[in-house]
């Protein structure tokens, strides 16, 4: 097993791991809002979670025409804010988020772990379908540099005959991990400058996996493998330099 550095100033901004499900057919929002009876000590403060979805129809004369948008509870976000933490039950699943700071995956994994196997008691999920984790980093360089291969390998290009002084940019890549059924969204853009003169590169990692889960021990080794795959495009991605920013 592959052994990671861990860095006392992580860049993490905030770690998610998801499960997406398939509930019962009783299982409704008063009964989702009922797990916040399990967990409110750690959990106090709750905000309802709504889905919207804008209607468009197309009008006899080919325009395109916006109706009210339709949407409504699809669940709960239970928050820690003393500790920076939120749980969210929904109908379609269940998410663990851990704001800065980030201290370690054992930690975040078994806390996840444990809100989990209270979700699964509770609602009896009918089917697992898809595993992710997010992680989303903000790396703050110092101004100037010349390249940003200086500190992130993956960035953009500008065609030699372009105007070379870039005020923005927002990429965002999928990659595929045969190996284990996994892709990852990479998405990379930059931050207004600090006071401190300071550039923030935002490197986000959302790497999941869709299948069917008929067993727990199979899923949990899966978002081991998913986790691995994760750090994996963390660490290729960025260079010793910015290395030296998390130490």
């Amino acid at each position: 097993m592959t052994e990671y550095t861990v860095f006392p100033n992580a860049p993490i901004t905030e770690a998610l791991l998801d499960i997406r499900v398939e509930l019962p057919a009783d299982i409704d929002i008063k009964k989702l809002e009922s797990f916040h009876d399990l967990v409110k000590d750690r959990y106090p403060d709750k905000k309802t979670k709504g889905m919207v979805a804008v209607q468009v129809q197309v009008s006899p004369d080919g325009t395109p025409q916006s109706l009210p948008a339709l949407g409504g509870p699809q669940g709960f976000l239970f928050r820690s804010p003393s500790e920076h933490k939120i749980v969210q039950v929904r109908v379609d699943g269940f998410t663990f988020n851990k704001l800065r700071p980030y201290e370690e995956w054992k930690k975040f994994r078994d806390e996840a772990r444990e809100l989990w196997t209270a979700y699964c008691k509770m609602f009896k999920p009918s089917k697992i379908t898809r595993i992710a984790l997010r992680y989303i980093n903000r790396i703050e360089v110092p101004l100037p540099f010349g390249d940003f291969k200086e500190y992130i390998l993956t960035n953009p290009e500008i065609a030699p005959k372009l105007p070379q002084s870039l005020d923005h940019f927002y990429m965002q890549l999928v990659v595929q991990k045969p190996e284990i059924l996994a892709r990852a969204v990479i998405t990379q853009t930059m931050e207004t400058p600090t006071e401190k003169n300071l550039l923030p590169l935002v490197l986000d990692i959302d790497v999941f996996k869709e299948a069917l889960y008929t067993d727990e021990k199979t899923m949990w080794d899966d978002i081991e493998k998913l986790r691995t795959f994760k750090n994996d495009i963390f660490f290729d991605s960025v260079t010793d330099k910015a290395k030296e920013l998390f130490k």
